[in-house]
Parts: C-alpha cells; sequence; structure tokens
C-alpha cells in the first residue's frame, strides 16, 4: 500500500485540473498578449481565472497578479513592497517562525540598509501580540506573517494582528504568507486587512510553477522583473497560461463545498493525532491547521532514519519543509517554540489531503508501530 502524507510539500493533480492545463496546451495555446483570436481565449483563460481566484478571497480580479509559485510571491511582496515604500521608513517587522521564501529575502533586505525585526512566539508557535505592539514604530513600513506555519499547522491570529497593524497606522502594509492556508481556511483579505497574500498552486493540487498575489487595490510595490510590460508593469513575461488555469481550477475545487471536505481533512488528522500519539515515546505539538501535524519520536538521533524505514513500507511524510532539504539544519520553528533538545532531529511532519483516507491513517499508524521500536532500539543500544 502507498500512503503519500507529505502533502504540505506538494499534492497530486487532479483529473480535472489536468484536463484543463493539456486543453489550453494541446489547443488554446495563443500567447495571451496577441490581438489575434488564438491571443484573446488564451488571455480569457487568464482574465477567467483571476475572477475565479477573488472569489474565494472576495476581492476584486484586478488585485489577483500571477507569479510562478509561492517563493516568488513572497519575494516580490516584501522586496517590492519595501522598495516602493523605503521613503516612509526602513523597518521590517516579521516573526521567528517563517518559511525560508520570507526570512532569506528579508535577509536581503537587512544587507540593503532595512531593519528587521523579529517576534517570539510562544510553545505553540503563536506570535506574541504584545510583542507586535511594542515592536511597531513610525518608521515601519511591512509586516509579515505566515497565516499557517508549514511545519507544525500553527494557525496565526491574523486578524487580530490586521487590527493592530492598522490601528496603529493604515499605510504600514501587511503581508501574509498563506502558502499552507489558502484552500484548508476561509480567507477574507478585507476582514483580515492583509494588503498582499502569496498562494502557491502546487500546495492545492495545482500545477507546480504557478501561484499569484494579491495585491490591495493602490497598494505600492516596485516589479522585480522588467520586460514587455505583462501584468499592469508589475511582472513581465508572457503569462504561463496553462499553469494559471490549472491554477484556478484547482481553486475552485478546493472551495467547492470546502464544509464537507475541510471536515473529513480534519477527521483523518485526529484519526492520526489519536492513534499515533498512543505509542510509547511518541509526541505531538501541532497546531489547528486542519492537514499538518508534527510529530516527535523519543530515542532516535535522527528523523531521516524513520522517514526512510517508512518509505521502505510505502508511507511517505518529511522530517520539515521541504524547501529546506537541500540545506539541512535545525528548524528555525521548533527552535522557537522551544521544543527540547532531544526532539530538535527527531521531528517528522505528515500531511494531508483531501483525497488521503482512514484507511491510511490505519496502515502508517501501524508501520510507525513496527519501525520506530526497531530504530529506538538501536539508538538505546
Amino acid at each position: 500500500m502507498e500512503v503519500y502524507f507529505d502533502n504540505a510539500a506538494t499534492t497530486q493533480v487532479p483529473p480535472e485540473v489536468r484536463a484543463i492545463v493539456d486543453q489550453v496546451m494541446d489547443m488554446d495555446y495563443g500567447n495571451p498578449s496577441s490581438l489575434h483570436a488564438k491571443g484573446a481565449i488564451a488571455s480569457k483563460y487568464v482574465n477567467d481565472a483571476r475572477e475565479t481566484i477573488a472569489r474565494t478571497l472576495k476581492c476584486e480580479p484586478k488585485e489577483i497578479l500571477f507569479t510562478s509559485g509561492g517563493t516568488e510571491s513572497n519575494n516580490m511582496a516584501l522586496i517590492g513592497g519595501a522598495y516602493a515604500n523605503e521613503r516612509r521608513g526602513k523597518h521590517i517587522i516579521t516573526t521567528r517562525i517563517e518559511h525560508a521564501s520570507v526570512y532569506n529575502p528579508l535577509l536581503y533586505l537587512e544587507k540593503q540598509g532595512f531593519e528587521i525585526t523579529f517576534l517570539p512566539v510562544d510553545q505553540n508557535g503563536v506570535v506574541d501580540l504584545d510583542a507586535l505592539r511594542q515592536a511597531l514604530r513610525p518608521d515601519t513600513i511591512l509586516v509579515s506573517v505566515m497565516m499557517v506555519n508549514n511545519e507544525i499547522g500553527t494557525v496565526e491570529p491574523i486578524e487580530e494582528i490586521g487590527a493592530i497593524i492598522k490601528r496603529f497606522n493604515h499605510e504600514i502594509l501587511f503581508h501574509v504568507d498563506a502558502i499552507q492556508a489558502y484552500g484548508k481556511l476561509k480567507i477574507s483579505v478585507n476582514r483580515s486587512k492583509i494588503d498582499l497574500l502569496s498562494v502557491s498552486g502546487h500546495k492545492i493540487h495545482g500545477p507546480k510553477g504557478v501561484g499569484f498575489l494579491y495585491i490591495r487595490d493602490k497598494v505600492k510595490i516596485s516589479p522585480l522583473i522588467y520586460g514587455g510590460g505583462q501584468q499592469r508593469d508589475l511582472r513581465s513575461g508572457t503569462e504561463n497560461v496553462p499553469g494559471i488555469a490549472g491554477l484556478a481550477k484547482a481553486a475552485q475545487l478546493m472551495y467547492d463545498d470546502y464544509s464537507t471536505k475541510n471536515n473529513a481533512l480534519k477527521k483523518v488528522k485526529e484519526a492520526f493525532l489519536e492513534q499515533v500519539t498512543r505509542l510509547e515515546g511518541v509526541f505531538s505539538h501541532s497546531g489547528e491547521a486542519p492537514h499538518i501535524v508534527s510529530i516527535s519520536f523519543q530515542g532516535i538521533a535522527r528523523a531521516e532514519t524513520l522517514l526512510h524505514a517508512l518509505e521502505a513500507k510505502g508511507v511517505y511524510c518529511s522530517s520539515g519543509s521541504a524547501c529546506s532539504s537541500n540545506h539541512p539544519a535545525i528548524s528555525g520553528t521548533l527552535k522557537a517554540i522551544g521544543l527540547e533538545e532531544e526532539f530538535l532531529h527527531a521531528t517528522l511532519r505528515f500531511s494531508f489531503s483531501v483525497y488521503s483516507t482512514l484507511e491510511e491513517v490505519d496502515y502508517a499508524v501501524r508501520v510507525i508501530a513496527e519501525e520506530y521500536p526497531k530504530l529506538r532500539g538501536f539508538v538505546k543500544r
């Protein structure tokens, strides 16, 4: 049996998404900037995708800008937002548990003369709101907080954060990395006072290599890519029409019958947590997100040894963020929540999708129950 519980890393593309991608690549392959009929058909796919996505966020279609994925969206929001507003100040606020595609652009900005304040989080990964209030300054131009942590599944109080920021100064940009939240949570950019929001297609059963950045109307950001002036001069380059069409279809599928799908996802997560934490030496520090579970295993030196033992039996999970696997190190998130030293290298992430089943949960926990004691015993000897 094969059980794929690494959906926070990437997701399976369903037939409906594959079909529209194939249709665009095979038949409707025009350049959306071309003036002939083939170009008009391609342009309609892009415009329709904007409308579909805008409905999920309760925003205007013109506020959706398509990118190559979550990393570009985050870079564009942070670097583009900082450069466009640096005359007002050079102070930026973020947290200690952000994804590398937020953390590293901010380190780049720090080298360019911007000042970055990193907010602490509690043992559950929730940002300290009092620390945020104290960190806000007259020269603060941008605050970036992820909505759902990609490693432990913490859901941040985004509405409260947005309210605090805008009460202090409505001109401060509020950026939200929603890459692990979009499709799993309902999001209202207006209610949460979000100015910039990043999403990646392959986290919601869309194609890889496509995403979007929500940019509130009138918000100023500087482009990072220059050329032919596509997408209102904010991101030049011919649009990835097959990817955009597939992304929109995936977004539609995620939010159609949302409650039913979300409840099913939660049941899978709850069943996994209930079963796996019965095992001796197994501990959870998982947040409220419906699809992410973080599990620590006492008595093993490295989580990768258990990961590969599970893989050999057809169970796929991860030892942290997939985007950091090329540069393995102690997780900044696990350190920030104060996880005990013995667990910093002994933690695995299991993440579920709308296609995950209770039967898969039973099999995965059975395999863990078989393989974990072997490795734990080996280390003890």
